[in-house]
């Protein structure tokens, strides 16, 4: 099973995952989320497969979530264009993101990803 694996590498909560991902030997290719961030219908496939809400998407801890203050704007607009929104830039999308094209998982605690990637 290889994995893909959005991350930020400056980012510590990624750089845990990928440090669990290498651990148990799990193959992935990793995207930089902000250089490569995921298309739209990228974005929308992963949230279907997900299972969450699309705020679950939202790095809402991020400086740029607030910047356009996206607290607001998250409640009232469609998911169509929230997924839109997302597509424009990679540091508005939570991180990290891993999917091997059917299951998919946003952020990162140990024990979704034991539940997700040992099955």
């Amino acid at each position: 099973m290889s994995l893909t694996f959005y991350w930020y590498p400056k980012c510590g909560t990624c750089r845990k995952a990928k440090k669990w991902l290498d651990d148990h030997n799990l193959a992935y290719e990793a995207i930089h989320i902000a250089d490569n961030p995921p298309s739209e219908s990228d974005l929308k496939s992963l949230y279907e497969r997900s299972g969450l809400d699309i705020k679950k998407f939202f790095n809402t801890s991020g400086q740029k979530y607030r910047e356009l203050g996206l607290k607001d704007k998250v409640k009232s607009s469609t998911d169509d264009e929230l997924l839109h929104l997302l597509a424009t830039d990679g540091m508005l999308i939570k991180r990290p993101i891993v999917t091997d094209g059917k299951k998919v998982t946003v952020g990162f605690k140990e024990e979704d990803y034991e539940k997700t990637w040992l099955a």
